[in-house]
């Protein structure tokens, strides 16, 4: 990757920013990200390393809560879900704003410093909750204008518990004869770097994280509810989705 020069004037509102360009191909579609390189350099640095390891590559969309967020970047999947090798954690960087559109990391709840190679996307504005909870969930990107059809056409998908299926219906999700194989799932075939030119993405203008020094606490049971909390419990929760079909 090229060093990338700081361009622009930080306000209390936003930042300017040029960014690195990576693609997802799914099996629902092609999904650009514009990297905020200068404003969160570690998690940047630390997504092109599971990039760059091809560690991405034929993994799952393994959560999707309506007008929340969609998650991926930690399993596998062939007759069950494996969770794919992980790096060492890396340092928060709660500096922009979880409004729609971006990405962030996915971490422990209670351990704001646990992010290693799980991301959401966010969809819709949770900057209320997420730029506060557990010390703030690190946006290291935006997707581009025509990705959100794809965001739209996963959110849209028959879920099973909170994992985006095709090809089943409700009832067979209810199912204990119904056996989930990898047709059934989202998939993220590859991720690439389509661009690393510091001028990329010139007129970008994320959203500055003003609220992470914000002495209210969230609201009552933020950091446990399913719309809020973002908390690994995914391999137990999948593990049980997979034997209840198989018994």
């Amino acid at each position: 990757m090229k060093k990338l020069l700081l361009c622009g004037l930080l306000t209390a509102t936003s930042f300017v920013s040029h960014a690195t360009v990576v693609e997802m191909q799914t099996s629902q579609g092609a999904i650009k990200v514009d990297l905020f390189d200068q404003q969160t350099p570690k998690t940047v640095e630390n997504f092109l390393s599971y990039i760059q390891n091809d560690a991405y590559n034929q993994t799952v969309i393994h959560r999707s809560i309506k007008d929340f967020i969609i998650q991926g970047g930690g399993f596998t999947f062939t007759d069950d879900f494996k969770a794919i090798t992980t790096l060492p954690a890396v340092a928060n960087e709660p500096k922009l704003s979880n409004v729609k559109g971006t990405i962030a990391m996915a971490k422990l709840s209670n351990n704001k410093d646990s992010a290693t190679s799980q991301w959401f996307f966010n969809l819709k504005d949770n900057s209320a909750n997420l730029d506060k909870q557990n010390g703030g969930f690190t946006v290291f990107g935006q997707i581009t204008a025509d990705s959100y059809a794809v965001l739209d056409k996963i959110s849209a998908l028959v879920h099973c518990g909170e994992i985006p299926v095709v090809n089943l219906t409700e009832e067979q999700c209810a199912s204990a004869d119904t056996t989930l194989t990898i047709a059934n799932l989202v998939s993220i075939n590859s991720v690439v770097v389509l661009d690393d030119d510091p001028n990329s993405s010139a007129n970008l203008s994320p959203k500055e994280n003003t609220l992470i020094d914000d002495p209210t606490p969230t609201q009552p049971g933020d950091e446990d509810s399913s719309s809020g909390s973002m908390s690994w419990l995914l391999p137990l929760l999948l593990l049980g989705f997979k034997r209840r079909r198989a018994a």
